[in-house]
């Protein structure tokens, strides 16, 4: 085109220039050689993850090097808009000089300020020591943290991430990273410098240890994978705490799920409460499309917490798992159904208990851990919660282990339900009798009372109603049709404080 008419030809020349090198990362050599390790560079991870042709890019010209190493912008996700920052390890690192801070701190203090999610791509070794720009300027910390429990924030760490910019991670609601990636407070040179400690970055800080610590809450494969986490976790949540999560269009997703019985229920869970059973398959019978996303299933896996639909309408899922530790809450599982709590108030996502244990895990390593400490924080998330709270137990719920999972009456349940033949009290009959020193007749009536808990809690309206395994979906849908008519036009949902990492 030519733009000499209007003397704007030399001008637009040179504005295209600097683009083209800003855009032009690192240079080929050091791209081609992030490609070769099987890693998206910092642009086309941007481009993959949001709907194609809508990034409009914030800041392309700061910094003394290539975009000041931070790609950084808004675009739309599946239609909606949100701000993402993406650390370009093919320039200088992807470290953080003054510019890159001020682009960080600017799409944090966007997202709050038009309430959308912000999506941080983490692969970048912390700040840069060759920056001078040091001094009284705010840091994108602080406008991260203010996100906290008002926006979405997500992060995917897709290489190593060191120091400051790691730290995003865990002010992050979600968190994905690949399976060749690492973060850590200092990388293997400072700790080698700081400690003596000659370690390699996977050691350091892969996977094994994210996990393990509950830094991160997912592990994939690769670049692409971990995107598509990012984009299916925020399919399930509203852009802000200012509004409600998105119904799902049933039609749309290829399949009808209202009502319907589902006897198959009947071979997943066992009658006899000592026998073992995988609560995910309860999971796929009960819910749409027999579809959920499990998050943080390495850490904790006592408690599955899971988003999924029901009825379309997105919900949060905090159940027993029997296979481990037979369904006992240990700690780790009661800190990780805490927080998960805690987000699905924040973002008005309703939270359905399906509740099978025998209690919190007793024994001196798991006093060592701070069960009590952790019960107790997870009864509190789900105490002070003001969102949608379904409950049902579906054979046993002893002593503390029910009221974490939300059984207790005045409790602000929409719905409490229970099969059957559920046993319930302060413990089981056997433990009970032992602890009585009771004689066999004593250890008989403890066993028949039992037995007889629910028709006894039943009796005195303990739950709702005792119902048919059968009747499980459509029991939880029409409590859950009853609960979102709250959402009345003009009020507003409630906004909550920010989550605790």
């Amino acid at each position: 085109m030519d733009h000499t008419s209007g003397g704007w030809g030399p001008t637009l020349d040179d504005l295209a220039q600097r683009r083209r090198e800003a855009r032009a990362m690192g240079g080929d050599e050091r791209l081609v050689r992030h490609r070769a390790a099987g890693k998206l560079d910092a642009r086309t991870r941007v481009e993959y993850l949001l709907d194609h042709g809508t990034f409009r890019e914030i800041g392309t010209l700061v910094g003394d090097v290539p975009a000041d190493a931070l790609v950084a912008g808004t675009g739309l996700l599946e239609g909606r808009p949100v701000m993402v920052g993406a650390e370009d390890f093919t320039t200088v690192a992807g470290t953080i000089g003054g510019g890159n801070n001020a682009k960080r701190h600017r799409i944090a203090e966007l997202a709050l300020q038009e309430r959308v999610p912000l999506v941080m791509l983490l692969e970048g070794a912390g700040f840069r020591p060759t920056d001078r720009s040091h001094g009284r300027s705010p840091t994108d910390l602080l406008m991260q943290s203010r996100c906290s429990g008002h926006v979405p924030v997500v992060t995917a760490v897709l290489g190593a991430s060191a120091g400051h910019g790691a730290l995003v991670a865990p002010l992050s609601d979600f968190t994905v990273m690949t399976e060749q990636a690492s973060i850590f407070t200092a990388g293997p040179p400072v700790v080698r410098e700081a400690t003596g400690e000659d370690v390699d970055k996977l050691t350091l800080g892969g996977p094994s240890v994210a996990l393990a610590s509950g830094l991160i809450h997912n592990v994939v494969a690769d670049d692409g994978a971990a995107l598509d986490q990012v984009r299916h976790y925020l399919s399930f949540l509203p852009s802000s705490a200012w509004s409600y999560p998105p119904v799902a269009d049933q039609h749309a997703a290829g399949h009808d799920d209202g009502h319907r019985s589902v006897p198959e229920i009947l071979e997943v869970v066992p009658r006899d409460n000592r026998r073992t059973y995988d609560m995910r398959h309860v999971l796929e019978v009960v819910f749409d499309g027999g579809e959920w996303f499990e998050i943080q299933a390495a850490f904790g896996p006592a408690i599955v917490t899971a988003l999924a639909h029901l009825g379309g309408h997105p919900v949060a899922v905090v159940a027993n798992q029997p296979l481990v530790l037979a369904g006992s809450i240990d700690a780790d599982a009661a800190d990780k159904a805490a927080r998960f709590i805690s987000i699905a108030d924040s973002f008005h996502l309703p939270v359905v208990f399906l509740s099978d244990n025998p209690g919190m895990l007793p024994g001196t390593l798991s006093e060592r851990a701070g069960v009590l400490r952790s019960g107790a924080r997870m009864f509190a998330a789900q105490n002070q919660a003001t969102t949608i709270k379904l409950h049902l137990t579906l054979r046993k719920a002893y002593g503390f282990g029910s009221m974490v999972m939300g059984m207790s009456a005045f409790d602000h349940q929409t719905a409490s339900f229970a099969f059957p033949a559920v046993t319930l009290g302060a413990m089981g009959a056997a433990a009970s009798g032992r602890a009585m020193n009771a004689d066999e007749d004593e250890a008989e009536q403890l066993r028949r009372a039992e037995l007889d808990a629910s028709y006894n809690s039943a009796a005195r309206l303990g739950f709702d109603e005792l119902i048919d395994p059968r009747e499980t979906r459509d029991a939880l849908l029409d409590a859950l049709d009853l609960a979102v008519t709250r959402r009345q036009s003009p009020a507003a949902p409630v906004v909550r404080v920010g989550i605790t990492p």
